[in-house]
């Protein structure tokens, strides 16, 4: 039985609902990227950093992934704004696609996130 990798993001209390995000390193087919977690609805969610349009950062300044009303994601770049707790695109140019979702865990005052076959963690 495998156990799964969990690597720290951030104390919990850096997350507040509708309110700034955290970006981490990961890397995606050896390229460096960013994830990022947000908190929505009391949970948190974490998403590849990249636009399902065109693969462009979304956030406006570092860690601003919501819109103004802190109901949606949005991208900074092209508009489309994205359902936060499933990462479906609802407006903008890319209409029904999806963020690519990053397994987030929370914990003992924690969250952290668990690479994938995609998404994996930065080799130092």
């Amino acid at each position: 039985m495998s156990l799964q990798t969990e690597i720290e993001i951030c104390p919990s209390a850096d997350i507040v609902d509708g309110g700034r995000g955290k970006r981490f390193a990961v890397q995606v087919r050896g390229d460096d990227a960013t994830g990022f977690v947000i908190r929505h609805g009391g949970q948190v969610f974490a998403y590849l950093n990249r636009c399902a349009h065109v693969p462009v950062e979304l956030d406006w300044f570092e860690g601003e992934f919501f819109e103004s009303s802190g109901t949606y994601l949005m991208c900074a770049t092209h508009g489309a704004v994205y359902t936060p707790s499933t990462g479906k695109c609802e407006g903008g140019p890319c209409t029904g696609a999806q963020l690519r979702k990053i397994m987030a865990l929370e914990h003992d005052g924690v969250i952290y996130w668990c690479p994938d076959d995609l998404v994996k963690a930065v080799v130092a």
